[in-house]
């Protein structure tokens, strides 16, 4: 169950993502990066790993595209 609800955030997280790319919109990431641990945290209390693999590429998108964006230093 943990599993669904970790592969339901991270899929949420990833459309948010993508909209995230638009230019002037990037900010949105400092909204989905959390979401996305979220995710994370209950993909890593689940037996499979799905969930949590989905969610660690929403993170690690994010961060990059904060990074590209001068958000992260």
């Amino acid at each position: 169950m943990l599993n669904i609800a970790s592969l339901v955030i991270g899929i949420i997280a990833l459309i948010l993502a993508v909209f995230a790319f638009i230019p002037l919109l990037g900010w949105a990431n400092w909204v989905i990066v959390p979401f996305a641990v979220v995710g994370l945290a209950l993909g890593a209390m689940s037996d499979k790993t799905s969930g949590r693999n989905l969610n660690i590429v929403v993170v690690v998108i994010g961060i990059i595209r904060l990074s590209l964006g001068g958000g992260i230093i």
